[in-house]
């Protein structure tokens, strides 16, 4: 049996480009005692794989030169010497870009699809759905009646954290980046208010949303919008820091906020969230979040794209916005 990989050729020194990949196919070696089997059906392409990419140690270590690309990944067990994994069982975990995948089982996750389809587990019910699940409720510890702004709001973060937000009584603006994305945030995810912020002036719509400031900003986006923000707060804001896609590229040149001292004014607090932080608790909240999209209290949109060859223009997408809701590759 063959198994087919997208490697790490070269480290991008910007924005990523085909050089930086390369795809393998490789005779995969029988699976020893204790190691299963996966065919990998879905896997998930996030912003954080840019940071991966990067030399050095994190919160997570960088890619190795040569090495599969880290990404969270779901798929079927066919074959099995691990007792806790009978073939058939559906699995997820850091398993990479590539059709096969042997684990022997640690931080592997058994995946229960009748909370939702296969998909489902990679975005609102995997790692991004526990992102923004942990991120509002227990950093930004959300109260009925206040206001909560999420910059990239269109993103399976900023839509799943918008939503979880009105259902505890929150009023709710995100920012995306076309008039359609503004429109399924306002039609098909419940959001309050929301900005086009290549055609909108954020700041005027802060205004004019939250005059007495905002007490939740969730902050996907970084650089100016972080900044312009930071002007807006309502007294006792919580700003939860959760990516920056817009300095992704540029990491060795972050802009970074002019304007942090009004989280003294505003008697605030500045927070980051990473979700591994949380894992013990994972179960729990793939079970209310799974509840909530029962209930139709959340809406989930993916983005789609198939075949490994396609791997870096569908990796492109998430840091030029093509992309419109969870993206997903199926190899």
């Amino acid at each position: 049996m063959t198994n087919t990989k997208v490697v790490l050729a070269s480290r991008p020194t910007g924005a990523i480009e085909d050089s930086n990949f390369d795809l393998v196919t490789e005779t995969l070696a029988p699976i020893k005692n204790g190691e299963v089997l996966i065919q990998i059906e879905a896997i998930s392409l996030d912003p954080a794989i840019r940071g991966w990419m990067n030399e050095g140690t994190t919160y997570i270590k960088g890619i190795e030169i040569g090495a599969v690309m880290r990404s969270f990944s779901a798929g079927k067990v066919i074959e099995s010497n691990n007792d806790a994994y009978e073939v058939g069982t559906y699995v997820e975990g850091l398993l990479g870009s590539q059709t096969h995948a042997i684990s022997n089982g640690e931080g592997l996750k058994k995946l229960d699809v009748s909370f939702g389809k296969l998909t489902h587990h990679l975005g609102v019910l995997g790692m991004p759905g526990m992102t923004a699940y942990f991120g509002l409720l227990r950093r930004g510890k959300p109260k009925a009646g206040e206001v909560i702004y999420v910059s990239g709001a269109a993103g399976v973060v900023g839509s799943t954290v918008g939503q979880i937000a009105k259902i505890m009584g929150c009023t709710v603006i995100g920012s995306a980046g076309t008039d359609a994305k503004c429109e399924y945030l306002l039609k098909d995810c419940g959001f309050d208010y929301t900005i086009n912020y290549k055609t909108e002036d954020i700041n005027a719509k802060l205004k004019e949303y939250a005059p007495t400031g905002v007490h939740i900003f969730y902050d996907n986006v970084g650089g100016e919008t972080l900044d312009i923000a930071l002007m807006n707060l309502a007294q006792g804001a919580r700003v939860v820091i959760c990516g920056a896609i817009s300095q992704y590229n540029n990491m060795g040149n972050v802009q970074g906020p002019k304007n942090y001292m009004k989280i003294v004014t505003a008697r605030g607090t500045l927070t980051g969230i990473i979700v591994f932080d949380f894992i013990a608790e994972w179960p729990m909240a793939v079970k209310e979040i799974a509840g909530w999209i029962e209930e139709g209290k959340i809406n989930v949109k993916e983005h789609v794209t198939e075949g490994l060859e396609n791997y870096a223009a569908t990796l492109k997408m998430l840091y030029t916005g093509k992309n419109f809701g969870k993206l997903i590759l199926i190899p």
